[in-house]
């Protein structure tokens, strides 16, 4: 009865947001909730914000979160919430991997919709499991892989899509970075101490950090589906317990090829995520650290610039575009796009109805892929550099 008094009120009013995870010390968790509001679509009313009962509630008072729903754990909170005529309609799990699966489940169960962190999960069980209790319970499902947002991505998937590059050929994405040059987690450092420990965040350290998003980045943007891998998983910092780079040759469905390269490790490099794309007839190149500008090359022509608010860019841009021209817009933003496009799905389910074809952002199938991904390029690199099916 309480699950059904949430979804009769007014399709205009904001969304009423839950979070676990995330809270004091977080960084992913602050960066959810800016995207959440960007767009005033979504409204922060109850969190499990901490596996520490006192600090969980620090952090829901510090965050104005009423008292009575600052919960101890996710599973007081979904049972909580379920039972109120006002409880949340969608929670945001912000959490280390390995809570994912657990955290979504139970939320889900109680008739709740999800916005989750990538990857996934830490296996590709709990992936598949996620995804047939999202088709059984016909729930929203969200995961922010965040760089799909980006209104330039969203050109180049268009012109793709559009044959403006012809047949693909070529595929090559990385994603560089270098903050783990050193063994930051024996310092005490949070985010490094979970982000390479494999009990909290599964098989795959840099693969499944960053790697995973400069995948379905590709996926994404190019459309193709990916058949084989051939991958070696390094791990160069003594006592490290998890990768922290990754190099991968790609064969995709259709006939294309491709090449992944993420690093952790890449001294001089911030979050160098670059995707470039070539087929028989042009060629497109994005840098994540210039969102704004798409080059694209069609054969036997010079090189073109399009800018996001330029002439040039179609409505699949223009439509996840928020502020004038030369006016920079980037990492947030990028998360708000996924968030706001989950919020016109959770509208029209609160009218009973699908959302427009447009809306468009990434799902369990999505997330699932990724841990197929995963799954594939650690079996490959322990195989010494065996080629692996992608399932």
């Amino acid at each position: 009865m309480a699950i059904e008094a949430r979804n009769d009120a007014s399709v205009d009013r904001r969304i009423r947001l839950g979070m676990v995870g995330g809270g004091q010390g977080a960084f992913i968790g602050a960066v959810h909730r800016i995207a959440a509001r960007i767009d005033d679509q979504f409204e922060l009313v109850a969190g499990a914000l901490a596996s520490d009962p006192a600090r969980a509630e620090a952090s829901a008072k510090e965050l104005g979160i009423a008292e009575e729903r600052a919960y101890g754990s996710f599973e007081l909170m979904a049972k909580g919430e379920a039972a109120r005529a006002d409880g949340i309609e969608v929670v945001s799990i912000v959490t280390p991997n390995h809570l994912h699966s657990a955290v979504a489940k139970v939320f889900l169960e109680a008739g709740i919709h999800v916005i989750c962190d990538k990857p996934l999960a830490t296996s590709v069980v709990e992936a598949e499991e996620l995804k047939a209790l999202v088709e059984k319970t016909g729930k929203i499902f969200a995961v922010t892989y965040n760089y799909t947002g980006y209104p330039l991505v969203r050109q180049a998937r268009a012109m793709i899509a559009n044959g403006d590059l012809g047949e693909i050929r070529v595929v090559q994405v990385e994603y560089l970075q270098d903050w783990l040059t050193e063994r930051l987690e024996a310092s005490g450092h949070k985010q490094a101490a979970w982000r390479t420990d494999p009990t909290r965040s599964g098989a795959g350290g840099c693969i499944g950090d960053i790697g995973t998003h400069a995948y379905h980045l590709a996926c994404f943007v190019s459309g193709l589906e990916l058949d084989q891998l051939l991958a070696e998983l390094s791990t160069f910092v003594e006592g490290r317990r998890l990768d922290d780079d990754v190099q991968i040759l790609l064969k995709w469905k259709g006939g294309a090829k491709g090449m992944l390269w993420a690093s952790q490790v890449a001294v001089g490099n911030e979050n160098g995520l670059k995707l470039r794309v070539y087929g028989t007839s042009g060629g497109l190149e994005w840098a994540q650290e210039n969102p704004n500008q798409l080059w694209f090359t069609p054969y036997g022509q010079p090189r073109q610039l399009l800018t996001r608010g330029g002439a040039a860019v179609g409505l699949a841009a223009s439509r996840v575009t928020r502020v004038p021209s030369g006016h920079p817009e980037g990492y947030l933003e990028g998360f708000a796009t996924i968030y706001a496009e989950a919020a016109r799905a959770i509208r029209a389910a609160r009218a009973g109805s699908k959302p427009d074809p447009e809306v468009i952002f990434p799902t369990v199938e999505d997330g699932l892929a990724g841990m197929r991904f995963i799954e594939a390029a650690v079996k490959s690199s322990a195989g010494s550099g065996a080629w692996v099916r992608v399932r």
